[in-house]
């Protein structure tokens, strides 16, 4: 939104979510009840929907979700406490839907996609192919982006193709002279860290498997 934070934020958006707060509220009580059936994808298209529809809307929700006390402030100043206590209502109403609202928000402001924000993972033995199988799925806040099941080195493969992207995309920015942001920066080479550690010990059980005899049953 290009004037959120304009010296007309929070106010002028605040304004138009009053005129359509009735509607606003049942939309958002039918997000709650596809959020506790588990329909976490069709509230984020949902969700995606408002953004694109209605802006303002959009943005006085997601802001009044976070539960900011800045928010609520700048709203008591431009407008009344009475404005700003119906948006906390909000906060208080429909906690459920802060994750969906934050995520699109952030698709919005930073250019993401279903950012990924954990990953599930199971682990088990097949044994008509002699070999331990991964279940795993990527997942966006509470929605499973999809799900597969691999061998370890099926798995892995995955992961180089994905370290393959991001040297990719930092030799992109290396050869253009972009920069890259102190928190990202710092974040890679906790990530960096991490892989080695676990290449590491990947090394130490290869190395060990690879001494083990293998038998017939």
């Amino acid at each position: 939104m290009e004037d959120v934070d304009g010296e007309e934020m929070p106010g002028a958006i605040v304004e138009a979510f009053l005129e359509r707060e009735e509607g606003v509220r049942a939309l958002l009580e039918e997000l709650e009840k596809l959020t506790i059936e588990g329909r976490h994808g069709e509230v984020r298209d949902r969700v995606r929907n408002l953004a694109d529809s209605d802006e303002s809307v959009f943005y006085t929700v997601a802001f009044s979700l976070t539960n900011s006390q800045q928010f609520f402030g700048d709203v008591e100043a431009q407008l009344d406490v009475t404005a700003a206590d119906r948006l906390r209502d909000l906060a208080d109403t429909f906690p459920a839907l802060a994750e969906p609202f934050n995520i699109v928000r952030t698709e919005r402001a930073d250019d993401r996609l279903n950012p990924v924000t954990d990953t599930s993972y199971a682990v088990s033995y097949h044994r008509g192919v002699e070999s331990p199988m991964v279940t795993y799925s990527p997942l966006s806040g509470e929605q499973e982006l999809y799900e597969s099941r691999g061998t370890p080195s099926e798995v892995l493969r995955v992961a180089s193709d994905l370290t393959g992207a991001t040297t990719d995309a930092l030799d992109v920015a290396m050869d253009n002279d972009y920069s890259v942001n102190t928190e990202e920066l710092s974040a890679l080479i906790d990530r960096r860290e991490e892989l080695e550690t676990e290449l590491n010990k990947l090394r130490d059980q290869l190395d060990e498997l690879r001494r083990t005899p293998v038998t017939d049953e």
